[in-house]
């Protein structure tokens, strides 16, 4: 893969997991989009909503792996489909891109080992192990990985050295708190010069409110890498972990996540007019998170 392919401005997709969910999929416990990777009878699905982002001008897909990492799993007590849910979020992906017949390339998810939003402070060799795995299983799959709402700069460098090995790209999906900083304290100044490497392609500010985005942007200097957001569309400016709202066993109907952290209901214009502030701030790298539509990314795709 070009190492200069984000040097221009490049169009993600939005949020498959809420985007799955407003069209049918029944999520088990906490489980959220991985549920479609485990069940078949949701597969059709997964293949349609990565096509409709696809047709509303994404270049590049996730894979819907972001829920399949191993500790949901085994919370979900369905450790024994780890492998295949990961393999299937890789399967369904490139069928989207064949049926698509568009030459768009395939990001494969790699999310925090442990919750989303907070920082992982088990020690670094279960964290490693965990990121090998899933990392292993997608990448024959894959164009490039995209860690996919990371919290600590510890996380970033195991994960980046990892997909080094596996002789990919990585393009690097930080969290960000209300300070402009990472869930562990550290601010992205500091993550990019003590552990970037050849291998980093990007940076994206990944799952975070417009308003902790804009704050970021204006701050922002001279930075190393191209940049850019996959912005959620939460009613809150800063997140919570899914255990705060989701109490569903495994065998239970998992609670939608909007239900807890609200919808903005942002319409694509003003979807658009956001981005259009932060590519005139120097963003190349244009996405969605949860809650944003095709019909998001298909107003910002007309920004290329």
């Amino acid at each position: 893969m070009d190492s200069k392919y984000f040097n221009k401005i490049r169009i993600f997709d939005g949020g498959m997991g809420q985007e799955l969910l407003s069209k049918g999929l029944l999520s088990k416990g906490t489980l959220w989009s991985a549920s479609a990777l485990i069940d078949k009878e949701f597969h059709k699905l997964v293949i349609e909503t990565h096509i409709s982002y696809i047709n509303a001008g994404a270049d590049i897909i996730v894979t819907n792996n972001f829920s399949a990492r191993k500790i949901r799993m085994i919370q979900n007590k369905v450790l024994n489909k780890f492998y295949y849910a990961n393999e299937q979020a890789g399967i369904l992906a490139n069928k989207a891109r064949e049926i698509s017949k568009k030459k768009i390339l395939i990001a494969g998810s790699l999310p925090s080992q442990s919750d989303t939003y907070i920082e992982d402070k088990r020690s670094s060799s279960e964290i490693k192990a965990d990121f090998e795995e899933q990392a292993n299983i997608i990448s024959p799959y894959i164009d490039f990985f995209y860690l996919d709402v990371v919290s600590s700069g510890r996380e970033i460098d195991i994960a980046s050295n990892i997909i080094e090995k596996l002789g990919k790209k990585v393009l690097v999906g930080m969290h960000l708190k209300k300070n402009c900083k990472l869930p562990s304290g550290e601010n992205i100044h500091s993550i990019v010069e003590n552990f970037s490497n050849k291998n980093w392609i990007g940076v994206v500010f990944a799952c975070v409110s417009p308003e902790i985005i804009e704050k970021t942007f204006n701050s922002i200097s001279n930075f190393k890498f191209p940049y850019g957001f996959k912005v959620n569309l939460w009613n809150v400016e800063e997140p919570t972990p899914v255990h705060t709202f989701n109490s569903a066993k495994y065998n239970e109907i998992g609670t939608n996540p909007n239900i807890a952290l609200g919808s903005r209901n942002l319409t694509s214009r003003e979807f658009y007019e956001f981005t259009k502030r932060m590519v005139e701030k120097g963003a190349t790298i244009l996405g969605g998170c949860c809650e944003t539509k095709p019909i998001h990314i298909k107003e910002i795709a007309t920004l290329k």
